[in-house]
């Protein structure tokens, strides 16, 4: 049973299926999204441009790393639990989740697109090989262009400007010290085998950070044990020979060590704002539509991702991002899971974290999916 993965090398949303079904073992194919049976066969079911989409071998479309995760999860395929049984560990894994896939894309767009002496060279020819096969020339040129415009507008989007790049660099070098100190103990997030957190994390970190020239040097300088958890994640084994090939096993007893906790502190500073702007502004956006139908997005054209803009201060710095309301799905993730945890644990080490807020910050409505689309469910009770 082969599935295939469409998406490109450079995608982080793409790395993340892809690190989950290498390190689970699944066998697939990986596929370029500017391969024609994706123009003509897929992108037409899924009702828009976007990556990764899974195939199974039946022909069922899966779009989206998390929904591709949780789906071929239930199937019991894979090596090791992605999801932690015990209930630290699971709250954790979903909160890494979320902050690798949306919360680091600040430090990603900026070192990709903000150093074209440095990465043009490597990202034009890989955008180019990827996005149109066999195309080159001024056809390959007018390629990589209209990718790059778009990549920059959407770099702006989520905060990235003259202002506010040297918050973002210096946050990503307090990121990169803080995950290899953490990782100087143990091989992945949780201990002995990749979970959750890891695959939220490697999207970023492979996808721009690590493979694009420019970051990618600064994390072999900076940062050697997070360069090699990167390399770690795309091996097929697990790939723990430095650590002496410990037990696959997750820390002790729920165990968070101090690494982690000051990993999980450094969310709460530089991620919950971002967040609580986000479900402030949805908040608002749905209590100026109260007749918005269950299962529909309320966007004029349904594929887009962004119901607006927000103004926010991140790390004193004025700042304006897009909403996007996958955001809130990955956050009910987390609520879940903290609400199906029932352990007065898992409230204290969010509160020592700082990130009790993750707990509590909640719309009025559900994000749901349905189609391939991020819609809204049922008022909740006693919010129309």
């Amino acid at each position: 049973m082969v599935y295939k993965l469409y998406g490109t090398p450079g995608s982080l949303y793409t790395a993340k299926a892809r690190s989950y079904l290498i390190k689970q073992g699944l066998a697939f194919e990986n596929r370029s999204i500017g391969d024609a049976h994706y123009r003509q066969s897929i992108m037409p079911q899924v009702g828009r441009w976007i990556m990764p989409v899974l195939e199974a071998p039946d022909g069922t479309l899966i779009q989206d790393g998390s929904v591709i995760i949780d789906t071929l999860e239930a199937t019991g395929q894979g090596r090791w639990p992605t999801f932690p049984q015990r209930p630290r560990h699971r709250v954790i894994s979903q909160i890494f989740e979320l902050f690798g896939g949306e919360g680091l894309l600040r430090p990603a767009m900026h070192y990709r697109w903000n150093f074209d002496a440095i990465n043009q060279p490597f990202l034009k020819r890989d955008f180019i090989a990827t996005l149109a096969p066999g195309v080159s020339g001024e056809e390959g040129e007018a390629v990589y262009a209209n990718a790059s415009r778009r990549m920059r507008a959407a770099m702006a989007s989520f905060g990235v400007s003259d202002a506010s790049i040297p918050a973002v660099e210096a946050a990503w070098e307090q990121f990169l010290d803080l995950f290899d100190a953490h990782l100087a103990h143990a091989p992945y997030l949780l201990g002995g085998y990749p979970t959750l957190g890891d695959y939220g994390l490697v999207g970023p970190l492979y996808a721009h950070l690590s493979r694009d020239t420019h970051p990618g040097q600064i994390m072999k300088q900076r940062a050697w044990r997070v360069w090699r958890w990167v390399e770690r994640m795309q091996a097929a084994d697990l790939d723990t020979v430095e650590y002496g090939h410990p037990e696959p096993a997750l820390f002790a007893d729920d165990g968070v060590p101090d690494t982690l906790m000051a990993l999980m502190r450094f969310i709460a500073e530089d991620y919950l704002p971002d967040i609580t702007a986000q479900v402030g502004f949805v908040r608002q956006w749905l209590a100026e539509r109260p007749d918005l139908e269950p299962g529909t997005n309320g966007l004029a054209r349904p594929g887009d991702r962004a119901i607006g803009k927000v103004a926010l201060a991140w790390r004193g710095i004025p700042i304006e991002v897009g909403v996007l309301p996958y955001r809130l799905y990955l956050l009910q993730k987390v609520q879940d899971a903290v609400a199906a945890a029932g352990d007065a644990s898992v409230g204290t080490l969010l509160e020592a974290t700082g990130l009790t807020p993750l707990r509590d910050l909640k719309a009025q409505r559900r994000v749901e999916r349905k189609g391939h689309l991020e819609v809204w469910g049922a008022w909740l009770d006693g919010a129309a």
